[in-house]
């Protein structure tokens, strides 16, 4: 069993997605003592946003590849060989402005690969990553789960996540934790309840 545990939260020791996906991953190791955990800091290990550079490593041979761009590909072909590994994913997910870190989006940018993680055909794309589960952990300063648009960024990550063919998808949400000391915690506490006595019950 390989646990993929990724964080993407600027916050450090502060961050609340943080502290629950340490949790989320605890608890998988208690119940599966066994799991192999890879992790990734996508805060402080700067993946370099997709861009002009990203391609033109990638379509350059290796043998002709300058330094910087050998950075990129090893960048590409490191994130995407982790996942393509995973049997499990954790995700901490902030929301930062109603959408995900940049951080986050720079490492999805990495392992959605046409051909590796999905494909198109005659009757459409097909997502290639089906056997695998994800976690997202969900944290928001806001309220925004009950809303008509729910929380927008759950939203893509489920999107993203189901176009690589992965549908065993879980949320461990708390938010609401800009509303001062009380309410964050117990949106904590309630996530970590989630975490302890639902995702892992039957453990």
């Amino acid at each position: 069993m390989k646990l993929l545990h990724i964080d993407s939260s600027i916050l450090g020791d502060n961050s609340a997605s943080r502290q629950l996906t340490a949790g989320v991953v605890k608890a998988w190791q208690a119940a599966e003592p066994g799991v192999e955990v890879t992790y990734r800091d996508l805060a402080s290990e700067g993946i370099n946003h997709f861009s002009g550079a990203t391609l033109g490593a990638l379509g350059t041979a290796a043998e002709l590849r300058d330094a910087a761009q050998q950075h990129e590909a090893d960048l590409s072909a490191s994130s995407l060989a982790e996942f393509l590994a995973a049997d499990a994913i954790v995700v901490g997910a902030p929301m930062y402005n109603f959408t995900i870190p940049t951080q986050l989006k720079a490492w999805i940018d990495r392992i959605a690969v046409a051909g590796q993680t999905f494909r198109y055909t005659e009757a459409g794309p097909e997502g290639l990553c089906g056997n695998k589960k994800v976690i997202i952990v969900s944290t928001a300063g806001g309220l925004h789960a009950g809303q008509a648009s729910g929380a927008a960024h759950e939203g893509y990550l489920k999107l993203l996540f189901g176009f690589l063919g992965i549908t065993d998808i879980e949320i461990v949400r708390a938010e609401g934790l800009a509303y001062g000391e009380e309410v964050r915690t117990k949106a904590l506490n309630d996530a970590n309840v989630a975490i302890n006595e639902q995702l892992f019950a039957a453990a």
